[in-house]
């Protein structure tokens, strides 16, 4: 587990976004106040726990998150560094490996199994396309 993320973390804030989600506010609020904990041993959100889940970090550009988050169309969801309220121009982004879960409704990820580290107490992830922010506790 990287040691930049170790530790637990509140979900704080839902980001607004022009994403396009699978999830509507209801779905979207169940995620706020909750915590995600990253250990040596693994990772945890609320009850759901993978152990030793396979990390990989990288360094992603502005432009590279754009192209890898947002669709192809005029219609299709567009997402940048601005929206989520990054002024670095590239961040790092860890992804944690682990068996699908069922848990959140409409995806097989765990909220907070990616993660951009906007900076030392702050981290952005998705679940169903609508972006969070947590602080570190």
């Amino acid at each position: 587990m990287p040691k930049t993320i170790l530790g637990t973390w509140t979900v704080t804030r839902i980001i607004p976004t022009s994403t396009i989600s699978c999830w509507d506010e209801a779905q979207a609020r169940a995620l706020l106040h909750t915590e995600i904990e990253y250990s040596p041993e693994g990772f945890r959100w609320k009850n759901i726990v993978t152990k030793r889940p396979v990390a990989k970090t990288t360094v992603v550009t502005a432009q590279q998150f754009h192209d890898e988050h947002s669709g192809g169309g005029r219609n299709s969801s567009q997402i940048t560094f601005a929206e989520l309220g990054i002024k670095a121009n590239e961040v790092t982004e860890i992804a944690l490996q682990h068996p699908p879960a069922n848990i959140t409704g409409g995806t097989v990820e765990i909220p907070g199994d990616a993660v951009l580290v906007k900076d030392a107490n702050t981290v952005i992830f998705a679940a169903c396309n609508v972006y969070f922010e947590a602080r570190r506790v």
